[in-house]
């Protein structure tokens, strides 16, 4: 299961928290930084996805309503958008 961005960022913060301890092994800090790293590596994938959804948004001639849902086809290829889709 994928956690949320929100769930992500708590655990970020967390593990920050705890490189911050005086009584941190320099092991468990060297694991707890190596989790950190991954995780806004992970944070960051998710951040590009939802900026590439709000761009396809907010480039959408009209406003979505019922009548004109968004348009995710830019990045069908050719067969696809003409309808010759097989």
């Amino acid at each position: 299961m994928k956690n949320t961005f929100e769930e992500n960022l708590k655990k970020l913060e967390e593990l920050t928290s705890d490189i911050k301890r005086s009584d941190i092994s320099l092991e468990d800090a060297l694991k707890d930084f190596e989790e950190g790293i991954k995780l806004a590596s992970g944070m960051e994938k998710q951040l590009d996805e939802i900026e590439g959804k709000i761009q396809i948004l907010m480039n959408e001639p009209e406003p979505m309503t019922k009548n004109n849902p968004p348009q995710f086809d830019l990045f069908a290829d050719e067969g696809e958008i003409s309808g010759t889709r097989k």
